[in-house]
């Protein structure tokens, strides 16, 4: 079934089901659409829709395998310990992550592969880049089927794309933001929804917002935040959130969608579109701390990995170069994601880890 079939039927649903039962939440509409766009699109490269900071420089992936085997001889050097990436894209992050684990030779020896992926067509992309790696690999629809033990878990541009709710503060209280249907009766609009008294937002916006403020929210994030930090301290690990977002809850409309590298009407395109949102890092650590365990940052994606040492690797790529416009390549990708005007600041770091793991690579604090 091709891309523009599966958004169609998308939208059609969407409407039929508005049309029978009323408005749906953004939260139903945002689900619907992503489950048929990254059943069929090519989202990832120059090519698709957007790039993440595996498909800038291979420099990214590198580091966190680093990291990763830092973390591994932290925890004690289990001789077993699964490796599990959310959402793994075209596999672009493992592949450079599996790559920089032989130099750990014990740590790669330790490690199983598990990928939690929903989509049929980017699993078999991962497959054909990850299957002549020569570790084990694992797919999983849900991180809940991830075998138990110690882990290190990496979620990159993961949470973004989960789901969310929006609410209005109006003079009559909160009013879950729905989407309905225009009077055309085909095309999809914002309306209001009945008075939420206690919307799920952070106190200090749910309380202290103005008449007019838009806020997001929802559980998606929380679940996944659950879901990783329960198995954290009960089995032992880490776990990396790399993300666009906040590091303060605060009143806002951060919800997008990107259509070839552009920004495309929000509600114009359900299943053809990337759609996605800022992450609160602050309640998503309101949330991990409920699981008891240790929180590190969020730090700026720019300060942890130069603290990492990207800009040591990247002068060992640059004395490896074969022609000018690789050297320039490489220059511009870690530029790209470590630049404040770039990546840099933007995108934000959180460390989660087991209580007894008092250190992590790139972190300078606990929460």
């Amino acid at each position: 079934m091709c891309r523009m079939s599966e958004s169609s039927n998308v939208a059609a649903r969407l409407r039929a089901r508005i049309r029978a039962s009323g408005p749906v939440t953004v939260e139903t509409f945002m689900e619907e659409s992503a489950t048929a766009y990254y059943a069929t699109a090519e989202p990832l490269g120059a090519r698709g829709d957007f790039i993440t900071a595996p498909e800038v420089s291979q420099v990214f992936g590198e580091l966190v395998g680093l990291w990763a085997a830092v973390v591994w001889q932290n925890m004690g050097a289990p001789a077993v310990v699964h490796m599990v990436e959310l959402g793994p894209g075209r596999g672009t992050l493992m592949n450079d992550l599996l790559r920089a684990t032989l130099v750990v030779p014990a740590f790669a020896k330790a490690l199983k592969i598990h990928l939690v992926e929903t989509s049929p067509r980017l699993t078999a992309l991962q497959r054909q880049r990850l299957c002549s790696s020569g570790f084990p690999l694992a797919w999983h629809a849900r991180f809940e089927d991830v075998p138990y033990g110690p882990l290190l878990v990496v979620g990159n541009e993961f949470l973004d794309s989960l789901p969310i709710r929006q609410f209005e503060r109006t003079a009559d209280g909160w009013r879950e933001r729905l989407v309905g249907l225009a009077a055309d009766g085909k095309t999809f609009c914002f309306v209001p929804g009945l008075i939420n008294a206690r919307p799920p937002l952070p106190a200090s916006v749910r309380d202290e917002a103005l008449v007019g403020a838009i806020a997001e929210g929802g559980t998606a994030v929380q679940n996944c935040i659950t879901a990783v930090a329960t198995r954290l301290v009960s089995y032992g690990g880490a776990a990396l959130f790399i993300d666009y977002g906040t590091a303060v809850s605060a009143v806002g409309d951060s919800l997008q969608a990107v259509r070839h590298h552009a920004y495309h009407p929000l509600l114009g395109a359900p299943g053809e579109t990337d759609m996605t949102a800022h992450v609160d890092f602050a309640a998503a650590i309101a949330t991990a701390s409920q699981s008891g365990t240790r929180i590190y940052g969020p730090v700026s994606q720019g300060k942890w990995l130069c603290r990492l040492g990207i800009l040591t690797r990247a002068e060992c790529l640059l004395a490896q170069a074969r022609s000018g416009p690789q050297a320039q390549a490489v220059v511009a990708g870690v530029q790209r994601l470590i630049d404040d005007t770039a990546m840099g600041s933007l995108f934000k770091v959180l460390g989660l880890t087991h209580p007894n793991l008092l250190s992590l690579p790139g972190f300078d604090r606990t929460g």
